[in-house]
This record gives structure tokens, C-alpha cells and sequence, in this order.
């Protein structure tokens, strides 16, 4: 997660003492749970209007005919009810009007708010809208299906709707919309394919879209002026981001072009995985959360300050049933009626085990092969004890959901930090053991020192599936720019030996291999370690570099094919890895790691694989087992799945700085 800058105001005990003014609950664990989270429901013969708000004096329903500056043209006051919700009923057809609640609490009402649970919203997000969500759906969209893909067979790539597509070297026509994915035949200037035709030609299965979700930090009535923001700012969860729309000002057009991007994505046998950040919002003030309950979503510090384990100025309560049940109808939402494949979760570490589990066994409900992993870790330590947090650590205890390994991702390109360190990369000892770690995934593994190993001092997975294997994401610095800083004059043609070093033991680990978008065509965002609000002149991926770097694109699709084709680098299950992957003694040599798999004992084509990496600035040679055929398929900075060379005998010369990976 990006240290996002955003400063919010933290002094707000006077909203907190208007919780208190309520004496029938002692505690927010004494609220009462609504059963619908609904907040508009539509016909045409009538609209519902809910709202949860538990401390609440009176509260209103005010419509509008315009999303953003109009007057109320009608104020509905709502009654209680006995589950702490506030509802009335419309018997107009208000089709196309736009609404906002409004909510008294200890005599003081607290401003305008869409409401914690808007489906569709006008221009900012500022009001909810009510629309026909079956207008919504694009022609198609009844028979759209997931991609059948198995969990471990997964390759993830990260992206940004701008940085993908608002290049003019694109050739996209629709640049930094979700429309961008929808279009095929887009090429650079030197007739290269570009956007979703790429992708499907690289081999990846599924994208990663950074939020998508409607945020705040984007004003979506001056596109023009180049503002930019990776979206973890939340305002609206169950809506589309405005600004990635043709038109923010219609609320149906965001959904039906989210829609269209997944169902074209699917159809070109890609799944869809949806960054979410429940862990805090944008604000305090303004949140749709304190304006309805104050105070119950957030954790507070023992002096009553709203907690700050996100570093964004608020932590949310994910073990309040409400803010779970809120967490996991989301998740359930975006997974329904979008179609999203998968779930990648901000600061993981901050929510609780059981809402975590929770969420996993409501995507079960819905479709098991929805992946769910996430950031095992905190801004700053949260709000409750260690053993009940969704951290990495305790990932043994969350069967079906992922976490990041940062010992891999460290161990190869050196510390988080101090982007001047450096790792196996540039030739730095001491990493071995981290790598070994990535490479098994994480599991437990005999003869493995785990003493050796970055930030922790024991096996965390239970299976393989559970550790997502990376070298760089949209946090930090990316490859190009890293190994720049952390190897000062670096030639091009080093750098591009590492990065392919370095992909290579991302790719042949056993882990999920996830990459971020525009390292297979060396991007660069012109050294810049936090890039979230940075131009586009930063972050576009520059689409010419795929003809500048052919071999390296080329390098990363033949990678791809190969973990594909070996399932061997995908054995999935701990104990099989216990019994057919083995570390190869490397004698005296330094910064070198081999192993083989036993392939044939895990279903492979071949009947071994064995695999070296070599991370000296001078070439080694390997003694292998004598009288032995083998089929060279990665060598020198090249691969080739059916096979680059044969070679008889038992050694083999590894060049500097490369992996070698041969079949038997």
C-alpha cells in the first residue's frame, strides 16, 4: 500500500459524545443489527428508502432532480424500526431523481449523505441515484461466464486504468476508461498489439484493476486538467469510479461500461480481480458512515481519537457486526452483479480473522473458484490483539485466502526501506534463504532456515496457493527504476539480464505469481517510489517500449508458456512439494540456488525439471547427474518451452546473472 498523504481531521469528540447520548446501547457491540442493508429499492409503482442509523433522532429521505447542485424538490421524513434502520416508501415513480438522507443526532443534524450502500451515484458521488438496474446490463451480459481456471494455474497482472491505456502510444480511443479493455486491434506506432489484445498474447489470466470503485480525490467534472490518483480513497464501495466513465454525470453509464470491460475481459479468457479497501475511507467528516452512525465503523485509541493503523487518518471496525456484514454484502455485490472474479484487499492485516473468513465462505456460496488474497499487514499496528488479525503470520488460520510474500520480493531486489539496497539482484549475499522460502511458497520445508529468512522465523502457508509470488507492484519503485537506484550506473544490458533474473524465480516458484503491469516491456516511472498522484507523464506505460524491447516482452510471454506447460512449477499441494521439489547442494558457490522437481511424480509432460539461478556477475559451472539428456529451455536471457538446445552430459555452464532451466 502506497503511504497515501491524504491528511484527515481527527478531532471529532463531539461526534463521538453524540454517540453516547443514546443510553440504551453501553457499547457499539450493543447496536442493533439490521437484516437488509438495502437503501433504495425501485419500481415503477414505488420507491423503499432504508437507512441504519441506530442513535438517530429523526432522519429524512431528500430527492432531487439533478446529482449534484439542484435544490430538493421533495423531503420524506422516515420512521424507525426495532433493528435500528429508518425507512419510508415512496408511492411515486421517481425513475432518474437523484437522493440523499440526512440524519438528526443529539439535536444536531448531520449533513447531506448518499447513505453507506449507494448502488449508483451522480457526479462526485455526491447523491445516490435511482435507477433500473437492469438497464445497466450490456447485450450479452445474461450468458457472460467466469473463465474456467484452476486456482493454481493463476497469473495475475496488475494494472491501472490510466497508466494502461492513456498513452497516445496506445493507439487506444478510449484512454483511461474501462473501455480501454473492450477494444481489439489497438497496436504503437510500429504496429505492435496494445491494450486487451496484449494481454491475451502475453498469457496472463487474470488482471488486477487498481480501485475501481467510486473515490474522492478525482474531480469528475474537470477530466481535462490531468488529474490522476490510484483511487485508495474510498467514498461510494458499491459503485464504479465516475472518472474511468465516458459520462460521470450519468449514473448508468459507469456501470454498463464497468460491465461491458468484464464481459469483454471474460470472453478473451480473462478473470477480473478488484482491489478493495475496506480497511478505512477518505474521510471522517464527510464519511456516509459517521453521518449515519458516528463512530461504530471506526476503531478509537484508549483516548478516544479515531485509530490510524491504515496511516490514511482512520481504521475501520471490521469485528462490529455491521461494518462485517456491510464488508461481506460488498464483496457479495461486486461478485454478483459484476461478475468480479476475485478480491485483492488493502492492508489485509488491519480486518479480522472472522470477517475474513466470513467473506471466504460467502464467495464459496457464490462460485469457490473466486480467489480472495490481500496485503498481510499494517500501516501502524491496529486496534486489536495480534492472533485475531488477518496478517500474514496468521494466514494458516484463513484456508482459501492469499497473502503477499515480501521475504521473495525483498530477498531479490533488497529491502522496502531503502530503495538504494539491494538483494540477490546486485549480487548481495544473504538472500539465499528468503528465495528458497518464495520458490516453496511459503510452506513448511525441511532443511529450509527460516532464521535466514526476511521478516519471519517460520513457515506461514499451508499450501502454496497461499503466497503471492512478486518482485513489484504499483507500490515502490518498479523494476527498472529499483535495480537503477540499488545498482548505481547500471548498463542496459545488466539491467535487462536481472529483470529477467528476476521474473524468472517470480514465475517457476510455487507460489501465485503476480507482475505488475508494463514490467514485460521494461517500464519505468522515472524513478519515482510513490507515484499515486503523480501525471500520467509518470505512470503511462510507454507502449513503443514493446518494440524497443522485443526480446524482453518476448522473454516474459516464453516464461509464461513455460510455467503453463510444467506443472511442475504448480504442484499446489505442500506435501507433494515436501516429497518432489529438492534443493541441489551448490558446494562453495555463492549467491547461486538450484533444485529439481521430480515432475513426472506430479503429472508433468517431462520427467524432470531442474532449475538454476545464478545471482554472481561471473558465470558458475554445475555439475548435474551423469550419463543424462536434457533439453535446455531457458538460458542466456532466453526460453523457448519446446526447448532451445539439447545438451548430453553432466555440466552445465550457467551465464552470470541468469537462470538456467533444463528438462529431462
Amino acid at each position: 500500500m502506497q503511504n497515501k498523504t491524504y491528511l484527515f481531521v481527527l478531532g471529532l469528540a463531539a461526534m463521538l459524545a453524540s454517540c453516547s447520548t443514546n443510553n440504551s446501547f453501553k457499547s457499539y457491540m450493543d447496536y442493533p443489527v439490521a437484516q437488509d442493508l438495502s437503501e433504495m429499492s425501485y419500481t415503477a409503482d414505488g420507491t423503499s428508502f432504508s437507512v441504519w442509523a441506530p442513535t438517530a433522532e429523526e432522519a429524512v429521505v431528500m430527492l432531487f432532480k439533478d446529482g449534484s447542485e439542484d435544490a430538493a424538490v421533495q423531503t420524506l421524513n422516515m420512521k424507525p424500526n426495532n433493528d435500528g434502520t429508518w425507512k419510508v416508501k415512496s408511492k411515486e415513480n421517481l425513475l432518474g431523481y437523484f437522493y440523499a438522507f440526512n440524519i438528526k443526532i443529539a439535536g444536531k443534524w448531520q449533513g447531506e449523505t448518499e447513505g453507506i450502500n449507494a448502488k449508483a451515484v451522480g457526479v462526485n458521488g455526491k447523491r445516490a441515484a435511482i435507477i433500473d438496474m437492469t438497464n445497466t446490463d450490456p447485450i450479452g451480459w445474461e450468458v457472460d461466464e467466469r473463465p474456467n481456471l484452476p486456482l493454481g494455474n493463476t497469473i495475475i497482472y496488475e494494472m491501472h486504468h490510466r497508466d494502461f491505456s492513456i498513452s497516445p502510444s496506445s493507439g487506444i480511443t478510449n484512454k483511461g476508461k474501462y473501455l480501454a479493455l473492450t477494444e481489439h486491434g489497438t497496436t504503437n506506432s510500429e504496429g505492435a498489439s496494445t491494450g486487451i489484445d496484449h494481454l491475451i498474447d502475453l498469457g496472463i489470466t487474470h488482471v488486477q484493476i487498481l480501485p475501481s470503485f467510486d473515490f474522492g480525490s478525482i474531480d469528475e467534472t474537470t477530466l481535462n486538467k490531468n488529474k490522476y490518483n490510484w483511487g485508495y480513497d474510498p467514498i461510494n464501495y458499491n459503485v464504479p469510479e465516475g472518472s474511468y466513465s465516458t459520462d460521470p454525470y450519468d449514473p448508468e453509464v459507469r456501470i454498463r461500461e464497468f460491465k461491458e470491460m468484464v464481459m469483454n475481459l471474460h470472453k478473451s479468457g480473462i478473470r477480473v480481480v478488484l482491489d478493495v479497501v475496506y480497511n478505512h475511507t477518505f474521510d471522517i467528516n464527510h464519511s456516509p458512515f459517521n453521518r449515519t452512525a458516528p463512530g461504530y465503523f471506526y476503531r478509537e485509541r484508549k483516548d478516544s481519537t479515531y485509530a490510524n493503523a491504515s496511516g490514511c487518518g482512520n481504521e475501520t471496525a471490521s469485528e462490529r457486526p455491521m461494518m462485517r456484514k456491510f464488508m461481506i454484502e460488498s464483496v457479495k455485490y461486486w461478485a454478483t452483479e459484476y461478475h468480479i472474479d476475485g478480491f485483492r484487499f488493502d492492508l489485509m492485516g488491519i480486518h479480522d480473522l472472522q470477517t475474513m473468513r466470513d467473506i471466504r465462505a460467502a464467495l464459496d456460496e457464490i462460485d469457490p473458484s473466486i480467489i480472495m488474497y490481500g496485503e498481510g499487514w499494517a500501516a501502524e499496528a491496529p486496534q486489536l490483539p495480534q492472533d485475531t488479525l488477518a496478517m500474514k503470520a496468521n494466514v494458516n488460520k484463513m484456508a482459501g485466502i492469499s497473502v503477499f510474500s515480501d521475504e521473495l520480493r525483498d530477498g531479490l531486489r533488497g529491502p522496502f526501506n531503502d530503495d538504494h539496497k539491494g538483494g540477490f539482484l546486485a549480487n548481495v549475499l544473504g538472500q539465499v534463504e528468503s528465495i528458497k522460502f518464495g520458490i516453496v511458497g511459503g510452506i513448511e520445508y525441511p532443511n529450509l532456515n527460516y532464521k535466514l529468512v526476511n521478516y519471519t522465523d517460520t513457515a506461514w502457508a499451508a499450501d502454496p496457493t497461499q503466497m503471492i509470488s512478486y518482485v513489484s507492484c504499483h507500490d515502490d519503485m518498479c523494476m527498472v527504476d529499483r535495480l537503477k537506484a540499488s545498482i548505481p550506473g547500471i548498463s542496459e544490458e545488466k539491467l535487462i539480464r536481472l529483470d529477467k533474473l528476476a521474473q524468472t524465480v517470480v514465475f517457476t516458484s510455487q507460489g501465485i505469481p503476480f507482475m505488475l503491469s508494463g514490467e514485460e516491456i521494461l517500464r519505468t516511472k522515472q524513478g519515482v517510489h510513490n507515484s499515486y498522484n503523480s501525471p500520467d507523464s509518470i505512470n503511462q506505460i510507454d507502449w513503443n517500449n514493446k518494440t524497443r524491447y522485443k526480446e524482453v516482452y518476448e522473454y516474459y510471454k516464453g516464461l509464461i508458456a513455460l510455467r503453463k506447460l510444467h506443472a511442475g512449477f504448480r504442484i499446489g499441494s505442500a506435501e507433494l512439494i515436501r516429497q518432489y521439489l529438492h534443493f541441489l547442494p551448490v558446494g562453495d558457490l555463492q549467491n547461486v540456488i538450484a533444485y529439481r522437481i521430480d515432475a513426472a511424480s506430479v503429472g508433468d509432460v517431462s520427467q524432470e525439471i531442474t532449475v538454476i539461478f545464478n545471482g554472481n556477475d561471473k558465470p558458475i559451472n554445475f555439475i548435474l547427474a551423469a550419463n543424462s539428456k536434457y533439453t535446455v529451455v531457458c538460458e542466456n536471457g532466453k526460453i523457448n518451452p519446446k526447448g532451445l538446445r539439447v545438451m548430453k552430459g553432466s555440466d552445465a555452464v550457467v551465464p552470470a546473472q541468469s537462470a538456467w532451466i533444463a528438462i529431462r
